[in-house]
């Protein structure tokens, strides 16, 4: 074939000196606009997988790397006067210079024709005259641009500033460094890339950079290379003591704010993207040359194995694609992480540490614990010492999860929520044998708190004919005798969850349609607005006036007292999924123009009003909380501010915690879905606001709920779908995690079951955290001190 490559970047050079060793008779030319010695950066990381994939793809090209490697495993993290360090985690860095000129050399001596100082010809004329097209022109990729509407990029700037920098200061390990400065937090991100020197990354919000009088230094009248030198001047004094006397180095050093590049597709003919021009991931949460090193021995791969060009670089986009976006996702939780700092900085600094090593949701508790035990312990140390000084638990050391909490004055045994969960079985609302059973269970199972499904206030409040309800004295009875169950036979509190389904009821039960209307037997419905779910599926309902709104308010005030009458430890409020209420706190469906619509204000109105009449009828050290949707995941929903403002206003009004939830609002939503994806919604009301939360969504493991409450996002995490696969799932958790407590109450007849079945054996491979060392020698707290000796 004949291979053009635009772009004479390590991705680009690494693919060209590939795919000639595997077609020698390959016709491959690179286009590069600088010299062959320009180059923007100075170090690169790389991970354990990436270099074992060099070392098998060209061994002559590892083994130069090699020579070149600084190696460490620590992080240290730098936080009001402490250093916390981490150990375990393995980094690999060189410079970027040198890298370049080992990828040069290696393609000179295979013969590909590398054109520096050039620009490549236009993009039509290379995909006329070429077989194959690399576009591995980088972040502001022109040939991306040419063939946009193909590509369809989207480029989401954001909005912290950063520069690169270089120091001569040799770091021994990977560190950061976070301080309060008079105009805001700013922190340092710094690594070794060779014995000589460090690349040092400084970042802050744009609020902070503008309130350092940054802002007045860039006019955009920098000539190509030249560097800030005023701004690097005024970060030389601010990290001097970091620096320890050494020099800060520029090379077009200049604030740049981070743009995150995808591309919905990565492939046009014969024209493919790699690298920079195809994606971006956050510099924090790993190297841009990393990922399109991977790039490049993906795409050589995929050609090698495949017969036709257009059957390879299919290949190439869907074995990569899955992967960047994997990266992607990290990367987003780590930008995000470091764009809201300021939320985090009253946290004291080992529990600062531990959120900022576990913020892209990448690398957690069980994960650290792997790479650095005594770092774990430490911190296991640390909460339950700040447990006992907040007035909970004994302060024992135990698993987070296990650590109790206090919703309002109403204590719980440790971390863990059965979450609403819907079933669908009731008669005429009332709870029955299989309530009995799947509330009991879970209670059994050991959560600390056991939430029903939602209980419906009246017959018209329903979401299906079989959800349960507490608007008769009747269905009261009945679910006393399921509080009583669980006061008498576990340690686990119970909450009923109290709404109205407003403009998604009259549907069919879950298993015949979700959210899809009855075909007999249907009720009206009423909203906010007449703003159906789904526009000519689901009923427009009836927009509420004000009687209907005081009945409404009365139907919610007597389930309270119901559920009180029965025992309930807890009440929460449904504000969410688009039910009754939530269609009045979101724009999507709230279109009023009385008092009860427009902004916030009025939105929260009549919500409001439910709570306060609810919380007036129970005794003062009865809980309430509030569940809410975060976002609406769609264009002109919820907003942050509006979730932090409806939360101070349900606390304001006597809410113990907010349960935080997301969406179901519109059928036109686009949710961000992965694993615990609404957490983040969860921590900024707790950081921001003070206020206590229970995140949930895609909350799956102990592990993720260790990391979520020692990193301080949440208090308790609710789960949901794994209670149903293991309704003894939390005393499970403690089982794996050999701990035996007040946590984790087993209930006498079972406990002679408390250890796991045996089992054939099954010898496992050791996790491979560690890079490729020589005679196998693991060190878990190696320092890169090259005058020591490599």
């Amino acid at each position: 074939m004949r291979i053009a490559v635009v772009g004479g970047g390590p991705g680009g050079l690494y693919f060209a000196a590939l795919a000639k060793q595997l077609g020698p008779d390959h016709d491959i030319t690179v286009w590069e606009r600088n010299a062959a010695d320009d180059t923007f950066g100075f170090g690169v990381v790389f991970s354990d997988e990436t270099l074992g994939g060099i070392e098998h793809a060209d061994p002559v090209v590892h083994g130069l790397m090699e020579k070149e490697f600084a190696i460490w495993d620590d992080i240290d993290v730098h936080y009001r006067g402490d250093v916390i360090t981490s150990g375990g985690h393995a980094f690999a860095a060189m410079g970027r210079k040198r890298l370049l000129e080992i990828l040069q050399n290696r393609c000179h001596d295979l013969g590909v024709d590398v054109r520096f100082s050039t620009d490549a010809p236009d993009a039509t004329e290379l995909k006329d005259d070429y077989d194959l097209v690399i576009a591995a022109d980088g972040l502001n990729s022109a040939i991306r641009t040419a063939y946009a509407d193909h590509f369809e990029p989207t480029l989401d700037t954001r909005k912290c500033r950063y520069m690169w920098l270089g120091t001569d200061k040799v770091f021994e390990a990977f560190t950061f460094d976070v301080r309060e400065t008079p105009h805001g937090v700013m922190q340092m991100h710094g690594y070794p890339f060779d014995e000589h020197g460090s690349t040092f990354i400084v970042e802050m919000t744009d609020e902070v950079w503008r309130r350092a009088g940054f802002e007045g230094n860039d006019q955009g009248t920098f000539a190509p290379g030249e560097s800030d030198e005023q701004s690097i001047e005024t970060v030389r004094e601010l990290f001097a003591d970091a620096l320890d006397g050494h020099e800060v180095l520029a090379n077009n050093s200049r604030w740049i704010s981070f743009t995150t590049v995808r591309n919905e597709h990565w492939v046009h003919d014969n024209i493919v993207l790699l690298g920079d021009a195809a994606h971006t991931a956050h510099f924090s949460i790993g190297s841009g040359t990393k990922l399109a090193m991977e790039d490049a021995l993906s795409l050589v791969a995929c050609l090698h194995e495949t017969d036709t060009v257009a059957g390879a670089l299919a290949a190439y986009e869907v074995e990569r694609k899955a992967v960047v976006l994997s990266t992607q996702r990290a990367a987003q939780a780590s930008l995000e992480w470091f764009e809201n700092i300021e939320q985090y900085v009253h946290q004291e600094p080992a529990q600062f540490a531990f959120n900022l090593l576990t913020r892209s949701r990448r690398i957690t508790y069980d994960n650290l614990r792997l790479r650095d035990p005594e770092f774990i312990a430490g911190v296991d140390a640390w909460f339950a010492e700040h447990e006992l000084r907040a007035g909970r638990g004994d302060g024992g050391v135990r698993p987070p999860m296990f650590q109790p909490f206090q919703i309002g004055d109403l204590d719980v045994v440790n971390r863990v929520v059965v979450s609403p969960m819907d079933q669908y079985v009731s008669v005429d609302g009332m709870p029955a044998d299989f309530h009995l059973v799947h509330l009991g269970g879970k209670a059994l199972g050991g959560a600390g708190l056991v939430m029903t499904e939602m209980v419906c206030v009246s017959p018209e409040g329903r979401i299906t004919p079989g959800c349960t309800g507490l608007w008769t004295d009747e269905q009261g009875d009945g679910w006393r005798r399921i509080c009583d169950f669980v006061h008498a036979a576990s340690a686990a509190k119970i909450g009923a969850q109290i709404g109205h389904s407003g403009p998604k009821g009259s549907t069919k039960l879950m298993w015949e349609g979700i959210d899809q209307p009855l075909e007999s037997g249907n009720w009206p419905v009423v909203a906010a607005s007449e703003t159906a779910y789904q526009p000519g599926v689901n009923q427009t309902p009836r927009a509420l006036d004000r009687h209907d709104m005081d009945a409404i308010v009365a139907d919610f005030v007597a389930a309270a007292r119901r559920a009180d009458d029965a025992g309930f430890d807890l009440i929460e409020l449904h504000c969410a999924h688009g039910y009754l209420l939530s269609s009045f706190l979101s724009p999507v469906t709230n279109q009023r123009t009385d008092e009860y619509g427009g902004d916030l204000a009025g939105r929260l109105r009549f919500p409001l009003e439910v709570f306060a009449a609810m919380r007036a009828e129970l005794a003062a050290h009865k809980p309430m909380t509030v569940r809410i949707s975060a976002t609406d995941w769609v264009e002109g929903g919820i907003s942050l501010d509006d979730t932090l403002a409806m939360s101070r206003a349900f606390e304001e009004a006597g809410a113990a915690a907010i349960d935080v939830s997301t969406g179901q609002v519109t059928a036109r939503e686009k949710p961000a879905f992965g694993r615990s994806y609404q957490t983040p919604f969860a921590d900024s009301i707790r950081n921001s606001l003070g206020i206590s939360t229970i995140a949930v969504g895609v909350i799956s493991s102990a592990d993720d709920v260790n990391t979520i409450v020692l990193a301080g996002r949440a208090d308790l995490c609710a789960l949901g779908r794994v209670h149903l696969y293991d309704p003894n799932w939390t005393l499970h958790a403690a089982v794996e995690q050999d701990y035996d407590g007040d946590g984790a109450v087993w209930p006498d007849p079972w406990r002679a079951g408390r250890r796991k079945p045996q089992t054939g054996r099954a010898d496992e491979a050791r996790p491979r955290l560690e890079l490729i060392r020589a005679n196998g020698a693991v060190d878990g707290h190696r320092r890169w001190r090259p005058g020591a000796g490599r």
